[in-house]
């Protein structure tokens, strides 16, 4: 496969400048798909996707194989107790992938990616996970366009995230014809119904877009299927706060960075500068977060929970569909589908979105269940207790959730 200056040709389509500064940041670069801004005329229109991609500085990457130091299937199940800890976690000896997750989980994606089953495949093969139980759906009826390296990427990272996490999951992947929420809503539909028929589960988002006013008519009537939790990316771009993230039935999923020692032990983990969170402007503050009034006010507050999303500390994924093959990627959209798939992998499969967050937010401050994140900031500081950047913390094993 061609490259220039280190990032598959592909690539070069859509993002922005990326080529210009590829070489310029010996800390590293962070690539912004055009999938992933939000336009003024985008507002109430159409969403867009939460992932960014890392290439470190001073490197010419090998993407037949993934870093070394990018994060794994293990290392994270390991960081986030999903496995027995291995002291440290470090990231190349933290080979125990997380086992279990059971029903289904749908993710709501726009556009086609027609490599997504032999991406999963080439991940799962990769790290040892089982071979997914997999399909594909197209919401509208017809096989949408295509988007490599934007909402196709997303795809992939998604369905595996969610594989990573829950790998005896039922994994559904429902593509909506374009990225306009009214066809992303129609998805949502489907995603749910399906999950639904499966016996229960989850429904992850990992698209957002900025509020707007007629938002709690469509949360209203898209995002309260009985037995399906729904869950959304809190977007990166730091003290914003967006939709279907702000949704009261709608689990916020936020972003942390990890730092590791030479070698791979776990150091640190703090709040991502990225990590969406604030106030709704238009959702009143939900009955689960009462406790937190004194924080949020009279306004829903997000993010709820937290997962690595630094693109810095980003996964490992695999993308043929771009062009990228191995690649680290991150923001929120790491987050909500691999939350999606740790609270699966729990097991309780509760009958709503607000029976979620009710267990979550009464498991608030319980070390066992959740880590805080004290430190950081995404424009609103990290501090203990609930707060704008991190929710109530990352995760801690399969209880509280």
């Amino acid at each position: 496969m061609k490259r220039l200056l280190g990032i598959a040709v592909a690539a070069t389509l859509f993002v922005s400048g990326a080529v210009k500064s590829a070489r310029a940041q010996a800390a590293g670069t962070i690539i912004v798909p055009e999938s992933s801004k939000e336009r003024p005329q985008d507002l109430g229109v159409r969403a867009h996707t939460n992932f960014v991609i890392y290439q470190a500085g001073g490197i010419e990457p090998d993407n037949s194989k993934p870093g070394a130091n990018w994060e794994t299937p293990g290392s994270l199940a390991c960081l986030y107790r999903l496995t027995p800890p291995v002291p440290g976690c470090p990231i190349k000896t933290a080979t125990t992938n997380p086992s279990g997750g059971a029903l289904a989980i749908a993710i709501v994606d726009a556009f086609d990616n027609p490599q997504a089953a032999n991406d999963l495949a080439t991940f799962s093969a990769q790290f040892g996970l089982p071979p997914a139980n997999f399909s594909q759906v197209y919401a509208s009826g017809h096989k949408p366009s295509n988007d490599p390296g934007g909402w196709s990427l997303e795809e992939a990272l998604d369905i595996e995230m969610a594989h990573a996490m829950a790998p005896n999951a039922q994994i559904i992947l429902v593509e909506a014809a374009t990225n306009s929420f009214a066809d992303l809503y129609k998805a949502e539909d489907v995603a749910s119904s399906l999950v639904a028929a499966a016996g229960g589960g989850e429904v992850t988002n990992s698209w957002s877009g900025g509020e707007y006013s007629g938002e709690l008519s469509d949360e209203a009537a898209h995002f309260s299927t009985p037995n399906v939790v729904c869950l959304a990316s809190s977007g990166d771009t730091g003290s914003v706060v967006g939709v279907p993230s702000a949704f009261a039935k709608v689990v916020s999923a936020g972003g942390t960075s990890i730092k590791r020692q030479t070698g791979g032990n776990f150091k640190s983990e703090s709040c991502w500068s990225g990590s969406g969170g604030g106030d709704s402007k238009y959702e009143a503050i939900p009955s689960y977060q009462s406790g937190i009034a004194g924080i949020v006010g009279t306004k829903r507050g997000t993010p709820d929970y937290s997962f690595d999303a630094d693109p810095s500390s980003g996964v490992a994924m695999y993308d043929a569909d771009g062009g990228f093959n191995w690649i680290q990627v991150g923001g929120t959209s790491v987050s909500s589908p691999a939350l999606a798939g740790i609270i699966n992998n729990a097991g309780h499969f509760f009958g709503s979105s607000n029976l979620e967050l009710t267990t979550i937010y009464s498991n608030l401050g319980n070390a066992k269940d959740f880590r805080d994140i004290t430190t950081g900031s995404n424009g609103h500081a990290a501090t203990v207790g609930w707060d704008f950047c991190t929710g109530v913390g990352v995760n801690v094993g399969k209880a509280g959730k």
